[in-house]
């Protein structure tokens, strides 16, 4: 069964991601002792490429029935997330992101494979209290789509209960003729 699915709103990406990237990374390089030499290399041009590269390939979009998530350099992660699925949209922030003027849209399901974290995080989208709301709005009103009628549920149980006494009416018979054919 495949449901055809609209393009509501596409994330925009702040590009000041890609300073985040290389600062945050420069910082795990410099508190391990391996990572310092690795560090020079870099801050000389290997994270303004890798950054520049992940800005490039990051991707997010909300359509009618799914959240589909682009990003990666060297690995690419291609997720969809069913919005019928999403429990909790929330934000993170920390020092450095509030300098940036950055956000962590952090985004958890229902049966999410990593208990301990989030199933998707989307950093530095322009405007994500907007598309936080359009998530969120956007789930509701499939929501109230898929909610059966009472009508709809009616007809079924009809329809059970038409099919069950056709099944006792053949049992029947069958009883009947073996009792008149022993």
């Amino acid at each position: 069964m495949t449901l055809e699915s609209n393009l509501i709103q596409k994330a925009e990406f702040n590009p000041k991601i890609k300073t985040y990237i290389l600062i945050t990374i420069a910082f795990f390089l410099l508190i391990t002792v391996i990572g310092i030499p690795i560090l020079i290399i870099w801050l000389l041009g290997l994270g303004q490429y890798i950054s520049k590269r992940y800005y490039e390939n990051i991707s997010c979009e909300l359509t009618s029935h799914h959240l589909e998530f682009k990003k990666g350099v060297l690995f690419k992660v291609e997720k969809t997330i069913p919005l019928e699925n999403i429990q909790d949209l929330t934000f993170i922030e920390n020092p450095l992101l509030k300098y940036l003027d950055l956000r962590i849209l952090k985004i958890e399901t229902a049966g999410q494979s990593n208990p301990k974290g989030s199933d998707m995080q989307l950093i530095g989208i322009i405007g994500a209290a907007e598309f936080k709301k359009s998530v969120l709005h956007q789930r509701e009103l499939l929501k109230t789509n898929e909610r059966p009628s009472f009508n709809k549920s009616e007809t079924s149980n009809e329809q059970i209960n038409r099919t069950l006494i056709e099944i006792r009416d053949i049992l029947n018979e069958i009883k009947n003729n073996k009792t008149l054919n022993p």
